[in-house]
């Protein structure tokens, strides 16, 4: 049963002068517990795509609907509260915090879901050691390389156990061993917890591991491909 579903989904940018069609009539579903890497050239609308899912972004035209809401209806605080609750996100850019250290970072989304602090703390120490990070727990992004900011991103998107992780580029600034330890993490909680995974990637290592590739081209659906047997 699809949870996630995109209904003639378009985003057009200088909609009134030139448009630019970031994504073409794209429909496009989801199942619980996917693995599902989405690929294509630079400019097909990868990043488009999972901001439109994760509420980020208005459609200029189409539907996009989480677990049988229309996203695009909901109001601005029930939009937010929807997106804590229920979607892990991994920006391609970090989006930490500059003035919180790492564990700050990774507890922050949580503190806002109200969860209990010791449990708060135990959980961001356990995901930050889980990335390699176990040193690092009390650094700020300043002090941190672009591949530790980019493993603290994601142990903030994984640590309050989303249903759903959207994840742009998530091992772009990695090296081999950091890349395959998070894909193995990743793995493992949609194995063992049912976490929905979506990447936007151009990383072989990433697709290797998908059990679904999604193409784009231009903003449209170019193939839609289900590995048999993963």
């Amino acid at each position: 049963m699809a949870i996630i579903r995109t209904e003639n989904l378009f985003k057009i940018y200088n909609e009134d002068t030139i448009p630019v069609f970031a994504l073409k009539d794209l429909s496009i579903s989801f199942e619980l517990g996917e693995f599902s890497a989405v690929v294509g050239p630079s400019g097909s609308g990868k990043t488009t795509l999972l901001n439109m899912i994760g509420g980020l972004d208005i459609p200029t035209r189409g539907k996009v609907w989480i677990d049988g809401t229309d996203i695009a209806t909901l109001k601005k605080n029930e939009l937010i509260d929807f997106r804590m609750m229920n979607i892990g996100f991994v920006f391609q850019s970090f989006n930490l915090i500059p003035v919180l250290t790492a564990i700050e970072n990774v507890s922050f989304i949580m503190e806002l879901q109200g969860m209990p602090q010791n449990e708060i703390k135990q959980r961001a120490i356990q995901v930050l050691e889980e990335v390699g990070l176990a040193d690092k727990l009390h650094s700020r992004p300043s002090e941190l390389s672009g591949g530790q900011q980019q493993r603290v991103a994601v142990a903030r998107a994984l640590a309050s156990r989303p249903k759903y992780v959207l994840a742009d580029e998530p091992t772009a600034n990695l090296d081999g061993k950091s890349a395959m330890n998070l894909l193995d993490i990743m793995a493992r909680l949609n194995q063992e917890e049912g976490m929905t995974f979506i990447f936007s990637t151009h990383d072989q290592r990433v697709i290797e591991r998908a059990r679904r590739v999604v193409t784009l081209v231009d903003g449209a659906l170019h193939e839609d491909l289900k590995k048999n047997g993963l």
